[in-house]
Formats: structure tokens, sequence, C-alpha cells
């Protein structure tokens, strides 16, 4: 599986930025795709994730971010609002088949006071 990452950036708080990611290879079977983030000097934690269709949210961005997944094309779209500084880091996609988790490379979101 490999997973292609678009989007990130940098904003001000309160802004909106977009990030969005593709599977490939061999992709079925992938039960779950979303994303986690990583501060600096911070362990790698999950932001969002739809599991089986079921979106999932850390509490810390719940009613900010929305993600949205195509199944059947293996894709995840993930639109935050509001954005905040303590949401500044490195975002990485994930993907998870059969137990195996897969990452994508990470995108830069920065969020500026």
């Amino acid at each position: 599986v490999q997973l292609q990452a678009f989007g990130g950036g940098s904003v001000q708080a309160g802004g909106s930025l977009r990030l969005s990611c593709a599977a490939s290879g061999i992709i079925f079977s992938i039960n779950s795709m979303g994303w986690y983030r990583q501060a600096p000097g911070k362990q790698r934690d999950l932001v969002a994730v739809v599991i089986s269709g079921t979106p999932n949210y850390a509490d810390s961005v719940k009613g900010r971010f929305t993600i949205s997944g195509d199944n059947a094309k293996k894709t995840v779209l993930l639109q935050m609002n509001s954005l905040k500084p303590e949401d500044t880091g490195v975002y990485y996609c994930n993907a998870r088949r059969r137990g195996v988790h897969y990452w994508g490379k990470g995108t830069q979101v920065t969020v500026s006071s």
C-alpha cells in the first residue's frame, strides 16, 4: 500500500486547510484510513480516522475537523476549520490493512497566532 498525501501549509489561527490522501497498490481489504499528527518533541497522535465508514475524531478536533472517505477509491479528505496554533505539526496519512499500518510521507501544517 502506498499513500500519497496532498495539502497542508501555513495559515493564521481561525483559518482552514484541507488534506487529502489516496491509497494505491494492493488496496483491497483496507478497512480504515485517516490522519495522525506529530508536533515537535511529541508522539504521533490520532487526529481523525474513518473505520469501516464511520468517522472517529480526537477530542481536540471534534467540531472543527471533518473527515470523509471514499471506500471504493480508497481516498480520504480532512477538512480542518477554526485552526488553532496547537494544531501545528506534521500530518501523516494512515491506512490499515489486515492489521498492518501504512504511512504516507508527512505534510506540514503550521498555524500561527
